[in-house]
């Protein structure tokens, strides 16, 4: 049943995607998109309660830390489908069937990176999501998409090829016995003493610049803010919450076979580094930030950081960091998804031409005033139960002074975000009047998706299920951690 379960995970969203391609009536390629997500997120939930078998001799299968992820791109695929169906109400993108088409071609390609046990396929999936979200930046078809997207390929193939060469040296490094199977993780982890440690070494370095690229780890970010700034607010969610998440996983799984073959003292200090070079990177910027997706790009880098961050340290930060992946995911889309309607509304994404949009807009300034205090880690919302567990392990690891310097970053990040956000919802408008939106009042499309994940986080702030709870713990296990 659980391998069945698997292969639905691609053929669902692979099938979805060659109908959306290929039918012409728009109301019919909204129905593909919104069952195909549905369907995909109930084969998701039934994968919560069945044995996790695996499929195609182990190359597929769903372990804890890659059930996590999946289902944070499922719940989010399921927003941002809900907003992208009032969306496309109204705005009709060139080339509508290849927008449709492109979200699908995305979601399967996650759900073969969160599925893959085999690293190369992992790899292949994380190819093909750079391939299906660049025509989505490529929105508005003028000099400044053009460039965003240009830009994204570029600066991702050349991680991604960075990436591919460190798995290359990873199977270098395993040795040739009788029953193992290349590159799988499974018999990565289980021999990982045996694997030679100097290509281990190559490997992971290569991993983690191919893969930090992905997620935006700074020095390795500077496609982030022109990206997130260009692309349809939705795909900004996507590619935050999402992709990055997955870059994460692959991330996590080089670093668990470095872990197991007992090679902490290497990979954790440059975890840590990447880790605060993003925080400080990320508080540089987001201090007098004019343009609220470009911000949200920052917080993203600032994130990323905490998320390796809370590798590096191990303990409990692991399972913060894991934890940290959720709660992350869902705010960060939640606010690209807000931020998406204040833009349909004004027709900017400048701060100065937003504010007061408490007027206007009331369930969106009140999901923005709500997300402002997710996405800096303030109780009672999902992130602060991470960022927490993550200065803790770092506090119990006897790294004081990485908890020290994150602590302070993290206060300057909440002041630089705070300072735009409640300007924008409680600020006087700056000079004439505004716009008028196409929508004229707020459709109940536009403000479920984003609605439902600030529940999400917060329910996550004062309460994880206990299945959950158990299956992050034995994702931080596999990763050298330990459980609060």
């Amino acid at each position: 049943m659980g391998a069945a379960l698997t292969l639905a995970l691609l053929i669902v969203p692979i099938v979805g995607s060659a109908l959306a391609f290929l039918i012409e009536r728009r109301s019919v390629r909204l129905v593909v998109l919104g069952a195909t997500s549905a369907l995909h997120l109930g084969i998701v939930g039934a994968l919560w309660r069945t044995s996790r078998g695996s499929a195609l001799n182990g190359w597929l299968a769903v372990d804890s830390l890659g059930l996590v992820v999946l289902t944070l791109v499922s719940v989010l695929f399921a927003a941002v489908v809900s907003y992208a169906l009032g969306f496309l109400r109204d705005v009709d993108p060139r080339g509508g069937r290849w927008f449709a088409g492109c979200l699908l071609g995305f979601l399967a390609a996650t759900s073969l990176v969160c599925v893959s046990q085999q690293l190369a396929l992992l790899w292949v999936g994380m190819e093909t999501t750079t391939l299906a979200i660049a025509p989505l930046i490529f929105h508005r078809h003028d000099r400044r998409s053009l460039e965003a997207v240009w830009k994204y390929l570029v600066l991702s193939s050349v991680g991604i090829a960075f990436a591919l060469l460190g798995i290359f040296l990873l199977a270098t490094a395993q040795p040739v016995t009788a029953g193992s199977r290349p590159l799988i993780f499974a018999d990565l982890m289980s021999g990982a003493r045996s694997l030679d440690r100097a290509w281990l070494r190559a490997a992971f370095v290569f991993a983690l610049t191919g893969f930090g690229t992905k997620m935006g780890l700074a020095p390795l970010h500077s496609w982030k803010p022109d990206t997130y700034g260009e692309a349809p607010s939705l795909v900004g969610a996507l590619m935050s919450g999402a992709l990055t998440s997955c870059a994460f996983l692959g991330l996590a799984r080089f670093s668990a076979i470095v872990f197991a073959a007992g090679m902490d003292d290497f990979a954790r200090p440059l975890l840590i580094a990447f880790g605060i070079v993003s925080l400080v990177v990320a508080t540089a910027f987001v201090i007098g930030q004019s343009d609220i997706k470009r911000l949200l790009a920052y917080s993203s880098v600032e994130h990323m950081g905490l998320l390796v961050l809370g590798l590096g340290v191990g303990g409990v930060g692991a399972f913060g960091a894991v934890l940290h992946v959720l709660n992350n995911g869902m705010a960060k889309g939640m606010l690209f998804l807000v931020a998406g309607n204040l833009v349909l509304a004004t027709g900017s994404s400048a701060a100065v031409d937003l504010r007061g949009v408490l007027r206007t807009r009331p369930v969106s300034a009140a999901l923005l005033f709500a997300g402002l205090f997710a996405v800096t880690g303030s109780p009672p919302f999902g992130l602060f139960v991470s960022e927490f567990a993550i200065v803790s392990g770092a506090i119990r690891q006897h790294h004081v002074w990485v908890a020290a310097i994150a602590l302070v970053l993290l206060a300057i990040i909440f002041v630089g975000i705070g300072g735009m956000l409640l300007g924008i919802v409680f600020g006087e408008p700056s000079g004439g009047e505004q716009p008028e939106s196409p929508l004229r009042a707020e459709s109940a499309w536009l403000v479920a998706g984003p609605l439902t994940l600030a529940a999400l986080v917060l329910l996550l702030g004062v309460y994880i299920p206990a299945p959950l709870q158990a299956t992050i713990a034995d994702a931080a296990r596999s990763l050298g951690g330990a459980v609060p």
